[in-house]
């Protein structure tokens, strides 16, 4: 088993890509803290009696939510080997000129400052143990400008500088950080803006980069990915951004 006896975090578990690394992690030896916002989600999908998960609401937006993700694996499995970032809200593809205060502030609250949060709480406690790995759940937004709105796309190219940043400062202590920039996934990402109205011009003037991927991939296929950046086997892969897209981005 690939994380046999490793300690995982992983945010926005308890549904899409979160929820398929968490059941892979667990399958193959880990135990986890598996944390996101929606507590009757989390109870539904982790609801039985194995002592190797631990189901814990909290909102990454907060940081005393995610300093407590990071604290309680600790507290409960003694260490932590490997965090993974992947809560994530979209915006509603405005422009820049349009953009809204809200959709920008919670975009980037999520999906910048929740990751930052955890990983600030976490590094220290993984490089006193001698090193562990982070992997931030990017977007194909993170490299571009035709995925989304102008605060998603923000969040995301953040997000790949959090983790160079990261990556390069701790390479020599043990620590490894990476992320991913995944192309288009069936998840309920969209959920997140529901019942506010889409910018549909901003949508017309983005349909010839959407019309140019090259399909959907599952959360499964996100999972693979992040069991070999958290195993031993990716222990010299290091600030990498590696696109899962199905070759979208090489378009």
């Amino acid at each position: 088993m690939r994380m046999k006896d490793k300690v995982a975090v992983i945010t926005g578990a308890a549904s899409g890509i979160g929820l398929a690394i968490t059941k892979r992690a667990l399958a193959e030896g880990a135990s986890v803290v598996a944390a996101d916002w929606n507590a009757n989600a989390l109870s539904a999908a982790f609801g039985g009696t194995d002592n190797r998960i631990i189901a814990l609401p909290g909102d990454v937006s907060q940081e005393a939510d995610c300093v407590a993700m990071i604290d309680r694996a600790v507290s409960a499995f003694g260490r932590i080997d490997v965090l993974v970032n992947n809560a994530g809200v979209m915006d509603r593809f405005q422009s820049v000129a349009d953009v809204d205060n809200d959709t920008w502030h919670r975009c980037m609250s999520v999906n910048l400052y929740g990751p930052m949060y955890t990983m600030r709480r976490a590094v220290p406690l993984m490089l006193a143990q001698g090193g562990g790995a982070i992997i931030n759940i990017a977007s194909v937004a993170a490299t571009g400008g035709g995925a989304a709105g102008a605060a998603y796309t923000a969040s995301k190219h953040g997000l790949i500088g959090l983790t160079k940043s990261t990556a390069y400062q701790y390479a020599r202590l043990g620590l490894r950080c990476n992320a991913l920039a995944v192309g288009g996934v069936k998840t309920n990402i969209m959920d997140s803006v529901k019942g506010a109205p889409l910018d549909e011009a901003a949508l017309g003037r983005l349909g010839a980069y959407h019309a140019s991927n090259p399909g959907t991939l599952a959360p499964d296929d996100i999972a693979n990915v992040v069991l070999f950046l958290a195993s031993d086997e990716a222990r010299h892969v290091n600030g990498a951004v590696l696109p899962v897209d199905m070759g979208w981005s090489a378009a």
